[in-house]
Parts: structure tokens; C-alpha cells; sequence
């Protein structure tokens, strides 16, 4: 039959529309190839493929300068960066000091006041001093404060901030150098920590044991003087007299005395070396406007590299590519063969070529990451903790989904110890007044004591992820107490093998004898009202102070929460105004006394003028005798015996209400390998593994796009639209052939 053009416009017009619909099925359909799939990757696709960890970080950190950074949050990016000369076995334990930069240990020397060497616990030994030997051969990352012209001048050097214009990050400059790491490095960084300018927060501790510290920091105070504002100071020249280099690969530190711990220092990024070029490179004119400045941008001989930090988005470390010979351990402790974390022993370090973190302000979406495989590793939130963690008879594991994707737990015990404190020379819950006024304000911290169930509060606000501390030393420590010979028999029986708490009418009669029968003064009838001082803010605070307040309502006690901002909080602390608080502490180094000086007497806030530790301002004089002799004592029967002692002192006099040690747990994606927890050092990146291949084939199995409801859509659309696409061509051909008949 013959068709009219009305007819065959008609049918060109369907054709052409079902072609489209099946291409865009088609490609529809294709998006479900694996090669296409991951339409949701945060990453840019340059970075495919490639040697990278991903993470993330919540919050900026704050310092990146090795002489002011004391948080762990700034320590897991610059510990990566600064080499110390000593450093932990990455999988010993108990923990182990080995050499980092440094041939061999230190060796240590002991001389009288004249010089003269004594045995190490001569009665007439009166100095130690340590000496270092660096392997040679070390280099500093690529950096422009080491770039030289051809002539050997620095490519780098402002007369005026105008000279400065040109660059506003550290990638602006484009010429690097780079030089051999000496003895006068780490004498420098030394200095840096004695300069009262830089607010060195362990510039006190340390001043009590170098020799000449505060001596050189009145000097430098002196000198900064005749300075104008923001112009360098050159500390080489400086005298230090407990400070010395014998030549570039050799220096010596000499302590007064004689401090076991001060090897522990050895192995924080306060003592990193510290290049004068770099010192004077930031402190040019113009550089701190643009915050090019040491803070932001460290240079370091490290195994990283800091080659981007850009708070508001990401920040990235790099291989180091003048990293020195370092190799993987070959050693561990039980049962790491057996967990395939020595497989990658002799194997040269890092075994990553870059790390990027990413900002993640909220939980929810660094969870959904995780679990699209696009982030590696992660901690666990409590909305997600039932998703990722079920506990059972036989402890904490892995929920059967986390199993099926081959996640791992990492677990360990934090080596910190959080608590709710007493003020101690608050008149109303203080250890002040007459000895019968003592022992009835005693009477009342111990009433309370143990009506504040820590253990409810760890199960409720942590998801149990924590244990009742009995004492201020946390599992792990020498020192510590396990069983029934460590619990605090003040709030605590030992019943069935475990720790119970004891009753509630227990607390009341001691809440009688202290003067308060039911929660009221005995003399006036006013009831009890006692105050907790908070900085207040953050996710569930709320509920937390309510539990809180139903803690002190079991004795019929009122509970005032005062919340202040930190600065305001921070002021009451220092001048005793706070009568309860909340408080934490994370070890320096894995020793008792880096805990039990949390209640040294002249460590008080107060009597130290805001810069002590011991924030409950607790003073008790055979504590602190017993203190003074334990502090520089090896781990030996006699320590653990003084120990001992301290513990029971503290357990009866209750400066603390309640405290508990946390636990972390941490989600490994079965790519990642090699990671273990280490509960003092930060300093591991370069032991982490990933298997990209892996990586990338689960991000496909688990990105793939569910695409069945678009083609779903795209075919009733097609439908519909048939009938008026057709209709649109009848008008249009109607137009050209008006006289047409069928």
C-alpha cells in the first residue's frame, strides 16, 4: 500500500524516538560494568589505582610545630614527619625503646659535682649524661629553606614583606634543597624548647633536669628584647651549658641527677631535630601574614612528607623521597606471625606512597565511606556500633555483617585514665578544716564514691567500650593491679572473682557520719548542693549530665552543673574555684610515674599557678614521700611495693570519685595490613600496608549502581511520550502538505 508523507513522517518519527530510548537504556544498562560504576568515589580518578591510605581527621589540627604539639590528634600527622632519635618496636610489647636515628642507644655517664665519674647509684653521683651517635647519611625532606643557587646563597631570602608577595603557600616555591641531618640540629630544637617565646609545654618538666635550661631561657628572654617584633632570633651562638656536639655526628645532654624516664622523652617529637635554615626561612618578613610559617608547614628527615594541608578539605602526606635505609621488623611479640604481621619483614619502609585525610565533620558520612569502601579504616560511632560490633558470652567481635565483608577489630586498652575529681581545698568536699573535719569530708567523697556507677556510664554513653579504673595507673603499666588484690576496697568487695560495688546503704551511713543524714546538713536542715564544673557542649551532653544528676539523687544529693567555655573553665581550674570536674590523661611514656604525678602534692593547680597536672590539688605528705622515692626507681619488687602503698593512700583519701580507662576500637578493611595498636607511639604510618587491587574490586561490588528503577522510568516515559511525539510530527507534516489524503 502506498504511504502518504503524513504516514511515513510518522513512522521516521517513532523510529527515531524508540532509537533513543534504546540507547539510553543501553547506556543505562552499561553503567553497571565495573568500570563505570563508582559514580559516588570522593577521590579524583588521577589517584586511582595508586599506593594510597585513605583516612580522615574532624578538627584542624592546631600545632605542627615540634617544640608546641602535645596532642594526639597533631601527633598522628607530624610523628610521621620529625624523626626523634629514638623511637618504640613497632610490635613488642611490653614496649620497647630501640634506636631511630642513632647507631645504638644512648650511652649514659655518671659524675659527681666535680666531674668525676661515679657508679650509677654512687651516693656522690650528682649528673647523668647521655650521649648519641647518629648514623650518618640522614637527609631532610625536599624543602625551599635548603635551596642553594649555584654560588651557594639561599634561593630564598626576604629584605621586605614585599619580596614575600609572590608566594602564598609553601608550593609556591619552586626550588628545593635539601642537607645531612648533624648533632647541631637536635642542640637546636633543644634550644627551641628552652625559648619562653614558643610555649613549649614541656619546657617545665624538662627545665628540672637539663642542666642549664632555665638559664638559657632567661638568656633568650633577655635577648628578644633588643629585637623588634617578629624579627629571628639566631639561638646557635646561645650558650647551653647542658648541651654539647663533639662534631656533626655526636652531642650529649647532661640531666641533673639521675632520670630513668628521660629515655622516654628521647622518643617524642619534642626532641626531633630541628634545622636553623628552616627557623630562619619562616621567619621572614611577610611569611607569617601569609601563614607560611612552621606551624603549618614542618619539615622533618622523617618517612613523610607534608605536601598539602588544607584543613578545610584534606590533608596529605607523601613518601619522603630522601628517607634513609629502614626496614620492616622482623621480630614481635606472641602470636603476630600467626596474624600476618610479619609477613612484610625486611621489607624497606614506609610501604606506603601516600596517606590522605580527609575532612569529615559528622559520623554518619565517614561511616557510609567505610563501608563503600572508600575510606580504610575507622573508628566506630555509637549509632553505628550495634552495625559493626556484637557482644556476647565470649567478649566483644565483629557483627556477621563486618565478618561477611572481611573487616578486622583492632582492639586495645587506651593507656589513659579519664575521672570525676574533687577539689581538695574546696571547704565543702576538700581535704580542709580541723583532722575530725577531714575524715567526715573524706567520708562524703567516699559516699559518693559509690553511688557514681562508672560502669553504668561506660555501658550507656561508650557502648561499654571502657573498664572501672580502681587507681590512676591504667592495664599495661608497671604498677598496675589486677584481681583482688587491686580493687579499691573503699568501694568495692571482691565477690565471685570480680569487683562489686558496694550498697547504696553503705554510702548513706557514710553519708550519715559525714554530716549529711538523707542528703541534709545536720546542723541547719539546707540540703546538700554540690557544683560540677563543665566546658559543656557536644553530642549527648545532655543526657550525660542528667544520668549524672540521678548519680547524686540516689543520696538525695542536688547536683548544679555550671558549664563555662574552656578559657572560663580553664581560670577556675587554676585558682581552685572549681569544686568538681571531669578530667583525663593519656601516657606520655609507659610509666607509673607519668601517672601517679597526676596526684603529686606540688603538681596542684593552684600551688603551681595553673601550669601543675595534679588538677584535684590533692596533697597528702606520705603520698608525696613515697612519690619522691619512686619516681626515678627502676621497675624492681621494691617499686611495685611503694607503688602499692600509694595506691592504698589514694584509694582511702578519694581525691577522685570515680575514673575509668577507655578502650579503642578500631575497623581495618581486609586491604590493609600490618596495623596494630600501639598505645604510646604515633609514629606507624610507615608500617601500614594496602593492597590496591583489592581495593579497588571491592569499591566495585560494593558501588554498584542499582539502575533497574531509571530503566524502569525511562520505559514508561517512552511509552507516554510515543503517542505525542507522533502527533507533534502529524501537525508539523500537516503544515507542509495541507492537501494530503489517505
Amino acid at each position: 500500500m502506498t504511504k502518504t508523507p503524513r504516514q511515513w513522517f510518522r513512522e521516521k518519527a517513532v523510529r527515531r524516538f524508540s532509537t533513543v530510548v534504546v540507547l539510553l537504556m543501553t547506556g543505562l544498562l552499561s553503567a553497571c560494568d565495573s568500570t563505570t560504576a563508582l559514580w559516588n568515589d570522593p577521590h579524583p580518578a588521577s589517584e586511582d589505582g595508586q599506593n594510597i591510605i585513605y583516612s580522615s581527621f574532624s578538627e584542624r589540627p592546631k600545632h605542627l610545630d615540634p617544640a608546641r604539639s602535645y596532642s594526639s590528634d597533631e601527633g598522628r600527622f607530624i610523628d610521621q614527619i620529625y624523626d626523634a632519635p629514638l623511637t618504640y618496636a613497632y610490635l613488642k610489647r611490653p614496649y620497647e625503646l630501640i634506636p631511630n636515628t642513632l647507631t645504638r642507644m644512648p650511652d649514659i655517664r655518671y659524675t659527681d659535682a666535680q666531674g668525676r665519674e661515679v657508679a650509677e647509684n654512687s651516693p656522690a653521683q650528682a649528673f647523668s649524661t647521655y650521649e648519641f651517635e647518629l648514623l650518618p647519611g640522614i637527609r631532610y625532606q625536599p624543602h625551599p629553606a635548603f635551596a642553594r643557587t649555584g654560588d651557594g646563597d639561599f634561593v630564598y631570602r626576604f629584605q621586605s614583606a614585599a619580596d614575600a608577595a609572590p608566594y602564598h603557600t609553601l608550593a609556591d616555591f619552586k626550588q628545593t634543597g635539601t642537607r645531612e641531618l648533624t648533632a647541631d640540629d637536635y642542640l637546636y630544637q633543644i634550644k627551641r624548647l628552652a625559648d619562653p617565646s614558643l610555649l613549649s609545654p614541656v619546657r617545665g618538666i624538662l627545665a628540672e633536669y637539663i642542666v642549664g635550661m632555665d638559664e638559657f631561657s632567661a638568656a633568650v628572654s633577655d635577648a628578644r628584647k633588643a629585637l623588634k617584633k617578629g624579627e629571628w632570633l639566631d639561638l646557635r651562638p646561645m650558650t647551653f651549658d647542658g648541651i654539647q656536639a663533639s662534631d656533626d655526628r655526636h652531642f650529649s645532654i647532661r640531666l641533673k641527677g639521675k632520670y630513668p624516664q628521660f629515655a622516654y622523652w628521647l622518643a617524642f617529637h619534642f626532641f626531633a631535630p630541628m634545622p636553623w635554615e628552616a627557623d630562619v626561612f619562616y621567619h621572614q618578613p611577610g611569611m607569617a601574614e601569609r601563614n607560611i610559617v612552621l606551624n603549618w608547614y614542618p619539615v622533618g628527615t622523617g618517612p613523610f612528607m607534608m605536601t598539602r594541608n588544607d584543613p578545610n578539605e584534606v590533608i596529605i602526606l607523601e613518601r619522603n623521597p630522601n628517607y634513609r635505609d629502614d626496614f620492616y621488623p622482623s621480630e614481635g611479640a606472641p602470636g603476630d606471625a600467626e596474624a600476618g604481621l610479619l609477613a612484610d619483614a625486611g621489607k624497606r619502609l614506609p610501604l606506603l606512597d601516600k596517606a590522605v585525610y580527609r575532612l569529615e565533620k559528622e559520623a554518619i558520612p565517614l561511616w557510609t565511606k567505610f563501608l563503600q569502601g572508600y575510606y580504610d579504616r575507622s573508628g566506630i560511632a555509637s549509632d553505628n556500633f550495634d552495625q559493626a560490633v556484637r557482644i556476647g558470652a565470649d567478649g566483644v567481635g565483629l557483627s556477621d555483617d563486618m565478618v561477611e565483608r572481611g573487616v578486622t577489630l583492632e582492639k586495645e586498652i587506651v593507656l589513659g585514665t579519664y575521672y570525676f575529681g574533687f577539689n581538695m581545698l574546696d571547704p565543702v568536699v576538700g581535704d580542709v578544716g580541723t583532722r575530725a573535719e577531714r575524715e567526715r569530708k573524706r567520708k562524703l567523697r567516699q559516699a559518693i564514691a559509690i553511688a557514681y556507677d562508672q560502669h553504668e556510664m561506660i555501658n550507656i554513653f561508650t557502648n561499654g567500650r571502657g573498664e572501672v579504673a580502681q587507681g590512676p595507673i591504667p592495664p599495661g603499666i608497671f604498677g598496675y593491679q589486677s584481681g583482688a588484690d587491686g580493687i579499691n576496697p573503699w568501694v568495692f568487695d571482691w565477690v565471685d572473682g570480680k569487683p562489686v560495688r558496694k550498697s547504696l546503704d553503705v554510702a548513706r551511713q557514710l553519708l550519715k557520719e559525714a554530716g549529711y543524714p538523707d542528703g541534709r546538713n545536720v546542723k541547719t536542715g539546707e540540703p546538700l548542693v554540690l557544683n560540677l564544673d563543665t566546658t559543656g557542649g557536644g553530642p549527648g551532653s545532655g543526657a550525660m549530665q542528667n544520668w549524672m544528676i540521678k548519680q547524686f539523687k540516689k543520696l538525695n544529693i542536688q547536683l548544679n552543673i555550671r558549664g563555662s567555655d574552656y578559657n572560663r573553665f580553664k581560670e577556675k581550674m587554676e585558682h581552685g574555684n572549681a569544686q568538681m570536674f571531669q578530667w583525663g590523661w593519656l601516657a606520655d611514656y609507659p610509666d607509673a610515674e607519668n601517672f601517679l604525678f597526676l596526684l603529686y602534692g606540688p603538681n596542684g593547680q593552684v600551688v603551681s599557678g595553673g601550669s601543675g597536672v595534679n588538677s584535684s590539688n590533692y596533697n597528702n605528705a606520705e603520698y608525696n614521700r613515697l612519690f619522691e622515692k619512686m619516681k626515678l626507681m627502676e621497675n624492681t619488687p621494691e617499686r611495685m611495693r611503694i607503688i602499692r602503698r600509694m595506691l592504698s593512700i589514694v584509694q582511702q583519701d578519694t581525691p577522685w570519685a570515680s575514673a575509668w580507662h577507655p578502650h579503642s576500637y578500631v575497623l581495618n578493611n581486609y586491604w590493609v595490613h600490618n596495623t596494630k595498636a600501639h598505645g604510646i607511639s604515633k609514629a606507624v604510618l610507615k608500617y601500614y600496608a594496602i593492597d590496591q587491587e583489592e581495593r579497588a574490586q571491592a569499591q566495585a561490588r560494593w558501588n554498584k549502581p542499582v539502575v533497574w528503577p531509571l530503566l524502569l522510568v525511562a520505559l514508561a516515559l517512552a511509552l507516554l511520550a510515543i503517542p505525542g511525539v507522533a502527533a507533534f510530527r502529524a501537525r508539523q507534516q500537516r503544515r507542509i502538505y495541507p492537501a494530503d489524503k489517505a
